[in-house]
């Protein structure tokens, strides 16, 4: 097998978003910036330099320009900043590792908080750790790993932002077990559009814990998260099991979530090369050093082309770091820095085989490009407790991403991919379906309305209480309307 082909296949399945570190875009706002009127806190940096490295994102698909960026060393220069942009009325958008697909952190003529200096991994116990909302999710492993403990549920990528992926939920390969990362917080620091800095948990300002978790970043700026812990595994065996088609890739999947097989359970439907696709199941069992599952018995009964098999033996670490080999190819070949018009949904189990496979009848494998990917793979949806996570109503969902990698920085095309999106999403969602809130699309106030359904009066009570002049977070177009609060 080539080694390319090695590597794409090892990449982690479920990544959601990756970091950006060049500017380009398809949708533009790029508004002429007067030092001078108003005025700005003297810590904001008015460098064009510094501006324009916040304009863009890892989707590369919209372009927006601030008015000024601030790097904040502490809660304290967040607070001070949203007392000023009260008064003023500048919106202000937070912004970790720049990992957003389509223009969510980004201000136009506004201020963006970059929080990457807000990185420290401030105290680890045998069952939390407290640290700062812009530290990565791999430094953060490899300080807990030093204990031999490790954060229930990891992305797939590890160059996130603590914070970034709590504003929105956070998914990774031990979802059925542990749910999404907001179910694993504990506590949480928070400066809100008031510019008042607040500590929230289950039993201490819960309005706000509950709207922050998942809330798009609308009504607080993470500064600090109080996370759990666990003991971290010493190895993980892999599976890589590949099928003839999707009824024996799915009927394979439920089998193995409903038995409890697998520690993480992904899968994935990948561009075969000529047009068409190939099924993949991927697997892991935790195990102690020495003490490896034995293959036939976790394998028993499945259906897979079992000769196609790929099974290997990593320690915990190796394979968490997994992605960056694929980060490391997509970059050799310029397809890292490519435009990225992802979809991230939940479809029902009920209908899922039906709804996937519709979709994919109508796409061939240029729909994701050579080395993107279609995830596929089933949940339990009782681990899942934050309030404004949003699941198909049922026992099973299942992840349905179209990670979509285009081979050339074609604007053209890459604008045809977010059309279609829209159309997807709205066949899923009329399927009962719903997204996970990232995707390169624009939604509407009244799309977000039916997306958050029920959740929608407690985050917009908290969007009140918490930033009533509606300055944070407005690349989502949440609470736009007159009159919405």
């Amino acid at each position: 097998m080539p080694s390319d082909r090695r590597v794409f296949l090892g990449a982690g399945l479920g990544v959601t978003a990756a970091l950006a570190s060049r500017a380009s875009g398809l949708t533009t706002s790029a508004q002429a910036v007067s030092p001078e009127s108003p005025s700005l806190p003297g810590n904001v940096s008015l460098d064009p330099d510094v501006r324009a490295a916040t304009a863009h994102d890892f989707g590369r698909l919209i372009h927006r320009q601030p008015r000024g960026v601030l790097r904040p060393a502490s809660g304290a220069d967040i607070a001070s900043l949203m007392r000023w942009a009260k008064v003023q009325g500048v919106k202000v958008a937070a912004r970790g590792q720049g990992h957003s697909i389509y223009g969510r952190a980004q201000v136009s003529d506004g201020i963006v908080v970059d929080m990457s200096a807000m990185n420290l991994i401030r105290d680890i116990k045998q069952d939390r750790v407290v640290v700062d909302a812009g530290a990565k999710w791999w430094d953060l492993l490899n300080a807990t790993l030093a204990l031999a403990l490790t954060p229930p549920v990891l992305t797939n990528y590890l160059g996130l932002s603590v914070g970034g992926t709590i504003a929105v939920g956070g998914i990774g390969a031990a979802l059925s077990r542990h749910g999404m990362q907001t179910d694993n917080v504990i506590a949480l620091d928070v400066v809100t559009g008031e510019g008042n800095e607040v500590s929230c948990s289950a039993a201490e300002n819960p309005d706000l814990f509950d709207a922050v978790r998942a809330g798009l970043g609308q009504c607080g700026i993470i500064t600090r998260a109080t996370l759990r812990l666990v003991r971290a595994p010493e190895r993980i065996r892999r599976f890589q099991l590949f099928y003839r088609d999707l009824p024996s890739l799915t009927a394979d999947q439920r089998r193995v979530l409903s038995e409890g097989r697998f520690d993480q359970l992904q899968g994935a439907v990948l561009p075969d090369g000529s047009g068409g696709w190939r099924y993949q199941l991927d697997g892991a069992v935790y195990h102690a050093n020495g003490s490896a599952p034995d293959d036939k018995a976790v394998l028993s009964g499945l259906s897979d082309e079992r000769g196609a098999a790929v099974i290997a033996d990593l320690t915990y670490h190796e394979d968490a770091l997994a992605f960056g080999k694929f980060e490391s190819l997509l970059r050799s070949k310029g397809q890292w820095f490519n435009p990225q018009p992802w979809l991230l949904t939940f479809l029902r189990g009920s209908n899922a085989e039906r709804v996937a496979g519709d979709i994919l009848s109508g796409l061939t494998g240029d729909a994701v490009g050579p080395f993107g990917r279609i995830t596929l793979y089933p949940l339990l949806t009782k681990a899942f407790h934050t309030p404004l996570v949003r699941l198909p109503d049922e026992d099973i969902a299942f992840v349905f991403n179209l990670i979509r990698i285009p081979a050339s920085n074609d604007a053209a095309a890459a604008e045809r991919m977010v059309a279609e999106n829209r159309t997807l999403y709205d066949r899923i969602r009329e399927a009962g379906g719903v997204q996970y809130p990232v995707g390169a699309f624009a939604m509407s106030p009244g799309d977000w309305e039916v997306h958050f359904g029920s959740g929608l009066p407690q985050l917009r009570e908290a969007k009140r209480r918490y930033d009533y002049g509606r300055l944070l977070a407005p690349g989502y177009n949440l609470f736009s309307r007159a009159g919405e609060l």
